[in-house]
């Protein structure tokens, strides 16, 4: 017997991270200039944080030193809008990154 989906109770729903426990996130990568020194790349991260992952909520899993990529999501369990890839790139771009990939919204247990 088939189950269909609708059927699925609200912890199996949520044990499957479906509908509305469903979490999008997006991958991004940037480069900075290769002349970086350790203090640099730090001060750098550090306004990241400050002032685009934290202040919308966000977490940020990834590593870099001149060369960085990761992956996005909420803080708590919920979608990444578009809204936030834009503001991720859009600060990356005005702060000296080059090289700025965002991928497009993504299922990040489901990819």
């Amino acid at each position: 017997m088939k189950i269909n989906a609708k059927n699925r109770s609200r912890r199996i729903r949520k044990k499957l991270r479906v509908e509305e426990f469903q979490e999008l996130g997006f991958d991004v990568a940037w480069q900075l200039p290769k002349e970086s020194t350790d203090e640099d790349v730090d001060n750098f991260v550090t306004r990241f944080f400050d002032e685009v992952i934290e202040p919308n909520a966000l977490g940020y899993g990834g590593e870099g030193d001149t060369l960085w990529h990761g992956l996005i999501c909420t803080q708590k369990l919920g979608k990444c809008t578009d809204e936030h890839r834009k503001a991720v790139e859009q600060w990356l771009n005005a702060n000296g990154a080059t090289a700025v990939a965002v991928s497009e919204l993504y299922d990040v247990w489901w990819a």
